[in-house]
């Protein structure tokens, strides 16, 4: 079963390091196939950035994401500039905290970045916070992986806060 999954926000978001996580739940602890992209222009700090992850239980022939099938949108210039074409029948899962613009496909509104400001007292895990969202609507990796692939990719001494900040996104993405 292949996902094909688009990230965007703005630099300095965690974007890249989502899209990094998600490859790394899934090849080293869901034994599945995936591979990773990224785009973003000279304005790294601030401008739109995206990434792009392909998950399949078969090897990946084709890297490049065609049709993205699940998206994860954390700002509006992201939206406008990688999302907005969306259509049915993708999932979008939208930082509402901050992306004002709904799009065509099934849209899941995620207040990540006020969520993580207000419960965690640190908006920096945002991404995070999306991650465990993602997780829990869309089952594209295990809880399991996700937690293992966190450990692995952020700094020593945020462990705590970023399982906190999945946790938290866990409990988002399962609500109605």
């Amino acid at each position: 079963m292949r996902s094909e999954v688009r990230f965007s926000g703005f630099g300095g978001q965690g974007i890249i390091l989502s899209a990094v996580i998600l490859g790394r739940a899934a090849v080293m602890y869901d034994n599945k196939y995936a591979v990773q992209t990224q785009v973003y222009g000279p304005e790294a700090r601030g401008g739109a950035s995206m990434s792009q992850v392909v998950i399949d239980d078969a090897e990946i022939l084709y890297p490049k994401v065609a049709h993205p099938d699940i998206y994860i949108i954390m700002s509006q210039e992201g939206f406008e500039k990688y999302g907005a074409g969306a259509e049915d029948p993708a999932l979008m899962l939208v930082d509402s905290s901050l992306v004002h613009s709904r799009p065509k496909c099934r849209c899941i509104e995620i207040p990540a970045t006020q969520e993580a400001k207000q419960t965690l007292k640190k908006d920096i895990v945002a991404n995070i916070v999306m991650l465990g969202a993602l997780v829990a609507a869309t089952h594209v990796v295990s809880e399991e992986a996700l937690e293992k692939a966190i450990l692995d990719s952020v700094p020593k001494g945020t462990e705590e806060l970023n399982l906190k900040a999945m946790q938290l996104g866990l409990q988002l993405g399962k609500q109605p």
